[in-house]
């Protein structure tokens, strides 16, 4: 049949099972949008923001096992946009970004509204293209699919001029398979690989398990639970392993890294065989690679990415394949042998474990007269019993939701990592909430992040999102004052927000619910309010108290064991 580009374009997300579509119109696109309007398959939500159709397809995609997929158009459209690849590119998150271009005959003329969008998105996407012939529609958009869902994921733009949307030609049908010479993902581990690990796992006198965003990605974290608990062994999470090992374990230890809890950072440091999976060693996780080879130790890395392995920490035993295979490669082999760990030989290590616990350094002094960030977030998780699907901005209060609500799934909790990236959290909350409609979908923010993308409470208002907005407002532009109280002598440069608006009658403009709290009393039963209107957004403006840090703290720079645990540590 002869069919035009953008007709295409709507059969192939049709194809891919494509239910969301996050996107903002503009004259290059306009042929696609006229043919999403003549199809009911796929639903179109209207942001206020191109920024914010990323972060919401991103958000979809990291609470399910789907691809989100956003629409933009050309110029701004893209340049907007480029904020939600760059987040999704950091977070290893499938999503597939249709842009369009200027017509085929004056790109490269300085054309409205044309950037180079292959150019601009090249650092910071899986893969581009830019389709140049209608024909081509088909096959790109199916390697766009499946470059950002398989291997290491990650976000995959299809840029289309307009006049390939318009072009008519042959349409032969959506591909049922695809091949790419050039990219061929290592799936199964290698047997032998894994049977060292094994080996040396079994050996261990202090061993760890430290686990990263990789574990969740690849559905891989019931597994790991399974081998974790066979063996007895510790478990850390990064920021974006949370979930990937159920929080509330005896085997978790807590987050690790610059904000990590005193047990994890010092398991992780004076283990002598460490199993990392699904992680890449970062800045904030281990700080300084020079301080942690300081003590010996073996390191197991399994991998999606080769190139993720031994990047800044040498490894003894790399393994490339999908996590989920692996994981399950050495179950088998542990399950077929009969092998274990020895309890006895782990007492000793589990003892001094327990001795870094007590030091409780995730304790702090609650008030009667001042609302503590902390027991806002420790009232969500009693209220939702740690059962919600929970997005953050960055800051703060994110650090505070990842050390105090105990997520016990994967794929509840939904934050910008790698970019951290302020305005995140309400657009990523919209499209898990229509991801999970019913399911109980809070976002974690500040009286500065919230701001990047309040815009959005529009788009919450046109498709009845009934998000829970928890903003721990502390005046400041939180993370910042905490560096400059620490280490810029108390110069507050430019942290200090002012003229902020009533965020409570601020969302009522919007058509939704505010609620301004202020009293430690009332931290409670304005939250459980809240969930209980279940079919309106309510958004819960928290006046916390201005001077709280986020303690534990590692320095930049500084090794896992150089903790500041409180003020007294300054």
């Amino acid at each position: 049949m002869v069919l035009t580009g953008a007709e295409i374009v709507i059969r192939c997300l049709q194809e891919e099972k494509v239910d969301y579509l996050f996107g903002y119109p503009g004259g290059s696109v306009l042929y696609i949008y006229d043919e999403l309007s003549k199809q009911d398959k796929i639903r179109h939500v209207l942001v206020r923001h191109e920024q914010a159709a990323v972060h919401a397809a991103d958000g979809y995609a990291r609470s399910t096992e789907k691809v989100g997929v956003a629409l933009v158009t050309s110029g701004p459209g893209v340049t907007n946009a480029v904020t939600g690849i760059a987040t999704a590119y950091m977070d290893s998150i499938p999503v597939v970004i249709i842009s369009g271009q200027v017509p085929s005959a004056v790109i490269g003329q300085d054309a409205f509204q044309e950037v180079d969008t292959v150019g601009i998105t090249r650092p910071c996407v899986k893969h581009n293209f830019l389709v140049k012939n209608a024909a081509d529609i088909a096959s790109t958009i199916k390697k766009a699919f499946y470059l950002a869902k398989t291997g290491r994921p990650g976000p995959v733009v299809v840029d289309i001029p307009k006049d390939v949307s318009a072009q008519k030609c042959e349409y032969d049908g959506y591909p049922k398979t695809i091949a790419m010479r050039s990219y061929n993902p290592t799936v199964k581990g290698h047997q032998g690989q894994i049977r060292k690990a094994l080996g040396l796992l079994l050996e261990a006198r202090r061993p760890m398990i430290y686990i990263g965003g990789g574990v969740v990605l690849a559905d891989a974290a019931e597994k790991l639970t399974k081998l974790a608990r066979l063996l007895g062994f510790p478990v850390t999470n990064t920021l974006m392993g949370l979930g990937g090992f159920p929080g509330t374990d005896r085997l978790n230890l807590g987050m690790l890294g610059m904000h990590g809890t005193f047990e994890a950072n010092m398991s992780m440091h004076y283990c002598d065989v460490l199993l990392a999976v699904g992680t890449r060693f970062d800045d904030r996780v281990i700080g300084s690679p020079e301080h942690f080879a300081q003590e010996p130790r073996k390191i197991i890395h399994i991998d999606i990415d080769p190139s993720s392995i031994s990047k800044r920490v040498r490894v003894d035993v790399p393994i490339v394949g999908n996590l989920a295979d692996v994981l399950d490669d050495m179950l088998k082999m542990l399950e077929s042998s009969g092998d274990r760990s020895d309890p006895a030989a782990l007492e000793p290590w589990w003892k001094q474990i327990e001795e870094w616990r007590g030091r409780q350094c995730l304790n702090y002094k609650f008030s009667e007269e001042v609302v503590k960030p902390q027991h806002v977030v420790e009232t969500l998780w009693k209220v939702t019993q740690g059962d919600a699907f929970v997005a953050s901005d960055v800051g703060q209060h994110q650090m505070w939701a990842a050390q105090y609500y105990k997520f016990d799934k994967p794929r509840r909790w939904v934050n910008s990592g790698g970019l951290g990236t302020m305005g995140f959290g309400l657009p990523a909350a919209m499209g898990i909430q229509l991801a999970h409609p019913g399911a109980p979908v809070a976002v974690i923010t500040g009286e500065g992040s919230i701001q990047m993308c309040i815009q959005e409470l529009s788009t919450c208002k046109q498709y009845r999102l009934p998000i829970k907005v928890l903003s721990l407002n502390n005046g400041y532009l939180g993370m910042v004052r905490q560096w400059q109280e620490f280490f810029h002598g108390n110069r507050y440069s430019e942290s200090y927000m002012s003229s902020l608006p009533n965020f409570a009658k601020l969302a009522e403009a919007y058509g939704h619910v505010g609620i301004h709290v202020d009293k430690p009393g009332d931290v409670e039963g304005a939250i459980r309010e809240a969930f209980a209107r279940k079919n309106e957004l309510v958004f819960l403006d928290f006046q916390v108290d201005p001077t709280e840090n986020v303690f534990p703290m590692v320095q930049g720079g500084k090794g896992l064991t150089e903790m500041i645990l409180s003020a007294e540590d300054l």
